[in-house]
């Protein structure tokens, strides 16, 4: 029998904010917000992320976000890069296509969230997942509601997982 491969799998960490949340949250929401979150899984040496194009990737690092502000060892997979691109395509042509991005509630850190269930079984840092829940119970985030929902955010640097054989 053949000994299995473990890859590993990170979750990269970006504060949108750049650390204006930090500084900002408590007087604007009444909370302390440590940042907005973008995330994206690291595996197989690349990194993937959801945004309002659909699925992408792009080598670790190489959004214009740049570097990660902190990055979290999710665990180890024994899943190979052959199957997981065929997943990640399923994704991109059901759950995670570009349309159904919602910056509240299907957005890149569900994404990172599923991706990361499926490799290793375990879920996300949960002051990630919780953040639109803790926003929106704010009166300023439900004021703002109707504008976010309409922002659409697609990290740019990242080639986009295009559908098998032109398929839309």
């Amino acid at each position: 029998m053949e000994p299995t491969n473990l890859y590993p799998v990170k979750l990269y960490v970006y504060d949108l904010s750049k650390g204006l949340a930090r500084r900002l949250s408590p007087i604007m929401l009444g909370k302390q917000l440590e940042g907005i979150w973008h995330t994206s899984i690291v595996v197989h040496e690349d990194e993937f992320f959801f945004g309002s194009g659909g699925i992408s990737s792009c080598p670790p690092g190489g959004t214009l976000l740049g570097p990660p502000d902190s990055v979290v060892e999710v665990g180890s997979t024994e899943v190979t890069q052959e199957i997981f691109l065929e997943y990640l395509a399923s994704l991109g042509e059901s759950l995670f296509r570009g349309e159904a991005y919602n910056l509240f509630e299907h957005n890149c850190n569900t994404f990172s969230n599923e991706v990361a269930q499926f490799l290793t079984g375990k879920k996300i840092p949960s002051y990630i997942t919780d953040l639109p829940s803790e926003v929106l119970s704010t009166p300023f985030g439900q004021a703002l509601r109707p504008l976010l929902d309409s922002i659409q955010i697609q990290p740019p640097g990242g080639n986009t997982f295009g559908r098998p054989n032109g398929q839309s």
